[in-house]
């Protein structure tokens, strides 16, 4: 794979096989309680620009595990292209760790660090992509339904960078990924143009969520309003009504597999019914963050 991890395009079939074979060696090892130390005496520096839950513990408690060390840095204390420069930040972090997670407000930020640090970077989320996420994800999706290839995959929300991740996944592995949202809220031209041909075939936008979901075997969903768009919450709350998932919805899906990558605001985008129901498969994919980023770190830092 590339030495360092931006976006899940970087990734062909058999580097995204690979990753999730190794994810499942590991997770397997884990439960049997055998030591990992192939990154022992290794330091990934983790800069926080977003706070978040699942992607600081599961960082930080994988490189625990593979017998190195995570260090958390506040995206305030660096100041990343307002105290100081990406490009110097990312030479000075080069001289002191073996590899950088980010999790940043722009995808420029990443990508100046993977340009000048001389380590292995990875990207935590930023506003286009979520990576590690859907590397999560696709190895949930692989343990429950036992494929990644012809799946309905129907993610209801907006064109944000979990979407545009997953839709870019399920093109590598051969899944069809609709996208349920009301008019405003799909994929932007330049998104469309990346997709190329699989645009309008193989990854689609449908306005009306109860057609949409019909034949999933994924119903995946998001936050209404992610971190910085708080001032347009009145309105998407408004602009969203209908697209929640809930048992109205689910009852036209029948048998899917409910994900959300969290947090989750409940009885917004998802009712109680929709997390807590027998085919949730939700703290299942909290849960592979853990293992799925084990495996990155163990192909980039190894």
């Amino acid at each position: 794979m590339a030495t360092s991890l931006l976006t899940i395009r970087q990734l062909d079939v058999a580097g995204l096989t690979d990753l999730l074979d190794h994810a499942t060696y590991l997770k397997e090892r884990r439960a049997r309680g055998i030591p990992e130390t192939r990154l022992a005496g290794k330091t990934l520096a983790m800069v926080f620009e977003k706070p978040s839950l699942r992607t600081r513990l599961s960082f930080e408690v994988a490189m625990s595990e593979l017998g190195g060390q995570g260090l958390y840095i506040r995206g305030e204390e660096v100041g990343l292209g307002v105290r100081e420069e990406v490009r110097d930040v990312a030479r000075v972090l080069g001289r002191y760790v073996q590899g950088i997670m980010a999790r940043v407000f722009k995808h420029s930020t990443v990508a100046g660090l993977a340009e000048h640090a001389g380590v292995p970077v990875i990207n935590g989320l930023c506003d286009q992509h979520h990576p590690c996420q859907i590397l999560a994800d696709l190895l949930t999706i692989r343990e429950h339904l036992g494929t990644l290839k012809d799946l309905n995959v129907v993610f209801v929300g907006d064109g944000n960078n979990v979407a545009r991740s997953l839709a870019q996944a399920c093109i590598i592995t051969g899944s069809r990924f609709v996208l349920a949202r009301p008019a405003g809220y799909g994929f932007s031209a330049a998104d469309q143009a990346d997709f190329g041909a699989a645009w309008g075939s193989q990854v689609v936008e449908i306005d009306d969520p109860q057609r949409a979901v019909a034949g999933a075997h994924v119903l995946y969903t998001d936050v209404w309003t992610s971190m910085g768009q708080e001032s347009e919450k009145a309105a998407r709350l408004r602009d969203f009504q209908g697209y929640q998932i809930n048992e109205s919805l689910l009852a036209k899906a029948p048998g899917a597999k409910v994900m959300h990558c969290l947090p989750a605001h409940r009885n917004e985008e998802i009712t109680d019914f929709g997390v807590e129901n027998p085919n949730s498969i939700i703290f299942d994919q909290a849960e592979n963050r853990l293992h799925a980023q084990k495996a990155v770190l163990s192909r980039l830092m190894g």
